[in-house]
């Protein structure tokens, strides 16, 4: 693990204490108060972005019915 010194000032170290739980590093506290939150809203404000195309899910609802027929003759995704 790689440790990086990062200089702050007093009053933030005071922030970092006030978080602090008992059995937390600094690096602990940092992760769970920025660590990104994956929410329904996060998904809606993104929903653009990650849409698949028509052809796309035409092309998956092709593959999961040709799976529900038969395992074997399952479509290869490229």
């Amino acid at each position: 693990m790689t440790f990086k010194t990062i200089p702050i000032d007093t009053e933030a170290y005071n922030l970092l204490v006030a978080e602090k739980r008992k059995e937390e590093s600094f690096s602990m506290v940092i992760k769970r108060r920025f660590k990104p939150v994956h929410t329904a809203d996060n998904l809606l404000r993104n929903l653009d972005r990650i849409m698949l195309s028509d052809s796309t899910l035409g092309k998956t609802e092709e593959i999961i019915n040709a799976r529900k027929e038969s395992f074997a003759n399952s479509p290869v995704i490229e």
